[in-house]
């Protein structure tokens, strides 16, 4: 697929999907505070053009350091349980109870413990409803690694770093990078999780919140439209770094 394909198709689809909301919202002959359509949505991001540059840094640079955290943290839980089976049986069952725990209602008690501390409980819920996928893709990339790899390397001295650097990595990118692209989606989700209860606050969470308020139905889309429109620049951000890592792996069509 050439390069005007790839950027093209994209751009086309969300075109479509913008002139079938508004044919839909023109046919329905809804109002906008009921469902606003695309050319309500253009004069509110225009009239709080100031407010969505700075919420939407707000929210996309404690998205970015959450999701950092998420592969960090994601990264040494994967390897810990892909190269121990014993760790594996006994985190597996906690990471899977502590997923399973609806985000929405840790928000409130996180928002209580760290009162005011509007940064560190926005990154904090972000990291935790992000770093479940990808701590799962390395322990699975590592626990199906040929065992015959291994044991040549250990047989030659090498360390159990050093196995999961030469061989483990390599084999592990294509799942991480999967896992990546969907944990990108879930930390924007809990960003504006908290942005949205805590009262004090920034983020495009905050502005949404702000809307809803107000009764300003524009406002409200234009918010879904920008965390929309984030969502996907970050999502297309790991796309680049997978081709550039891990672009072995993609099949030609």
């Amino acid at each position: 697929m050439s390069n005007t394909q790839r950027i093209g198709v994209p751009v086309a689809a969300m075109l479509i999907f913008l002139l079938l909301w508004e044919w839909l919202v023109w046919f329905n002959g809804w109002p906008n505070y009921k469902m606003a359509s695309p050319t309500d949505i253009g004069p509110a991001i225009w009239q709080y053009r100031w407010l969505f540059l700075e919420y939407g840094w707000d929210t996309l640079w404690r998205t970015v350091v959450g999701l950092a955290l998420s592969v960090i943290v994601g990264t040494l839980l994967g390897m810990i349980m892909g190269f121990s089976k014993l760790m594996r049986d006994a985190l597996y069952p906690l990471l899977v109870g502590f997923n399973a725990v609806p985000k929405a209602t840790v928000v409130p008690v996180i928002a209580l413990i760290f009162v005011g501390m509007h940064d560190m409980n926005t990154i904090l819920i972000a990291f935790m409803i992000s770093f479940f996928p990808i701590a799962v893709s390395i322990s699975i990339g590592l626990s199906t690694l040929e065992p015959e790899y291994r044991d040549i390397l250990r047989a030659l001295g090498a360390s159990r770093f050093t196995i999961f650097r030469k061989i483990a990595l390599p084999k592990t990118l294509p799942e991480f990078f999967g896992a990546l692209k969907v944990a990108v989606t879930l930390a924007f989700i809990g960003t504006n999780l908290m942005e949205i209860v805590e009262p004090h606050g920034k983020g495009l969470g905050h502005l949404f919140d702000s809307g809803k308020i107000n009764a300003d139905y524009p406002l409200m889309f234009a918010v879904l439209i920008a965390l929309a429109l984030l969502g996907i620049v970050l999502f297309y951000v790991v796309v680049i770094l997978e081709r550039i890592f891990a672009g072995w792996s993609e099949r030609a069509t």
